[in-house]
């Protein structure tokens, strides 16, 4: 027959006494990271509603439902995702790392790629409205197919034009959202 004090074991020295350094604790917002993102939503939450509240709509309102409707919707639905992460994130839930079957987590960040996609993102929309979206968006299509690893100059290129003039067509001819067209329009 054993006794309760049989069952116990040893505990361990502690890691000085034993001549290795403390491990590190991590600290409470590290172990919490996930609240910025639940800020994040919180924010942009917060800025979708002021921006649908204070939208003036006299003019374009035809019904009960006008365009303040969809904004209004996607705000209290930010705020709500990001209180009820907030409250999974408090009560210990952690979200999972990526295990993506085409993603190797071992190798670093690709910032040649991000910053080039930013950069030809940043380009198109300074170049929008000097040189009309049919060419800033022809731009913007050629240089993501090329800082995505496309190398086919002989085809990108047509196939940006294209794409950016029918775009250009459908929005501003069949949609009726005006885009500017530039000083290329007046040729086509």
């Amino acid at each position: 027959m054993t006794t309760p004090t049989d069952s116990v074991p040893a505990p361990e020295p502690a890691p000085e006494a034993a001549g290795t350094s403390a491990p590190e604790r991590r600290s409470w917002l590290r172990d919490h990271s996930e609240l910025g993102v639940c800020a994040m939503l919180l924010a942009l939450g917060v800025l979708v509603l002021t921006d649908a509240l204070t939208m003036d709509v006299d003019i374009t309102q035809r019904g009960p439902v006008g365009p303040k409707t969809v904004p209004i919707v996607v705000g209290i639905g930010l705020l709500v995702i990001a209180a009820l992460l907030a409250v999974d994130v408090l009560r210990g839930g952690r979200g999972e790392a990526e295990g993506g079957e085409d993603i190797d987590l071992s190798e670093p960040a690709d910032w040649r790629t991000v910053l080039l996609l930013s950069g030809i993102f940043l380009g198109a929309a300074a170049l929008i409205e000097p040189a009309g979206f049919p060419v800033a968006g022809a731009l913007l299509f050629w240089g993501a197919a090329f800082a995505l690893g496309s190398r086919r100059v002989d085809r990108d290129p047509l196939i940006a034009a294209v794409l950016s003039l029918l775009t250009y067509v459908v929005f501003d001819k069949l949609l009726g959202v005006p885009l500017p067209g530039g000083p290329l329009m007046g040729v086509l």
